[in-house]
């Protein structure tokens, strides 16, 4: 017996999914769209959702205002940097919480934990004073160890364990019985199989690191070392007012890699989160 729905019961589950995208597939819509926009037309009621005169202007002068190119090289790389640093950091300790047995373990388990309580607004003045006292002020090094050393590896270990503790003990007995080590065990089984938690990890650390917008206002202030997030605030003119189609056009720049990782990658993403769970 079929379980598919009929035609019209369908038609009517697709159209409403639709009509339910408008509020989130609209907004971008508009930011690309505009930015090939004149500026006069760009908040011209009702909007036009295409572009009557196309105008590559905004985006030419993106390049000559700032040195954008530079700023998208210096968070791709710490992007980068950070989401593989963080799945090292979270898997090793996710798998040592979930597999490897010791005293106090739920109760470390715990205190790691709660850095997921802690707003990084809290921390921010003792960092900027910890990385001020070794030189480490208006370079990328902040930009890196917070992230990859605090609540988004805390979260990334947190799914990482979630997913360890559903792997069956018997894969670890039968690598015992070929002679592997913990570290091998972990290497050549544990981490092959935690494949959609690791895609989970990764899509949301490069996002959040990608995002990332306080921590580079607070440790950066040579343009050149700026990140995305924090150079698109420096599209103004000489009276300090957006330079709206400019603005736009670094926008939809900006937004285009996060948009590209989250197609190729979302069916990891829902996997790894579905394997999580909350055994434990």
């Amino acid at each position: 017996m079929s379980n598919r729905l009929p035609l019209r019961a369908r038609v009517a589950i697709y159209g409403l999914i639709c009509l339910l995208a408008v509020p989130f597939v609209f907004p971008t819509w508009w930011m690309v769209t505009s930015s090939f926009k004149p500026v006069g037309d760009i908040f011209a009621f009702p909007p036009s959702l295409i572009p009557t005169d196309l105008s590559f202007s905004a985006y030419r002068r993106v390049f000559e205002l700032q040195p954008f190119a530079q700023q998208y090289a210096n968070s791709a790389y710490i992007a980068m940097v950070v989401t593989i640093g963080t799945l090292a950091v979270s898997s090793l300790a996710g798998y040592a919480f979930a597999r490897i047995r010791f005293r106090g373990q739920n109760a470390l388990f715990l205190v790691v934990l709660v850095g997921l309580l802690i707003p990084s607004e809290v921390t921010i003045v003792p960092l900027f004073q910890m990385f001020n006292s070794v030189g480490l002020i208006d370079t990328h090094w902040p930009l890196i160890l917070v992230p990859m050393l605090g609540a988004p590896s805390v979260l990334a270990t947190f799914i990482m364990r979630q997913f360890f503790v559903t792997l069956p003990g018997e894969l670890e007995e039968a690598a015992r019985v070929d002679g592997l080590g913990r570290l091998a065990t972990f290497w050549r089984i544990a981490l092959p199989l935690a494949r959609p938690a690791l895609g989970a990890v990764a899509i949301f650390t490069f996002l959040h690191s990608w995002n990332l917008y306080l921590e580079p206002i607070v440790f950066l202030s040579t343009p050149e070392k700026f990140t995305l997030p924090q150079a698109l605030t420096q599209f103004v003119d000489a009276y300090g007012g957006p330079m709206w189609d400019v603005q736009l056009s670094a926008a939809s720049m900006t937004a285009l890699p996060v948009l590209v990782v989250f197609v190729i990658a979302q069916r990891q993403f829902i996997e790894g989160l579905a394997h999580t769970g909350l055994k434990g």
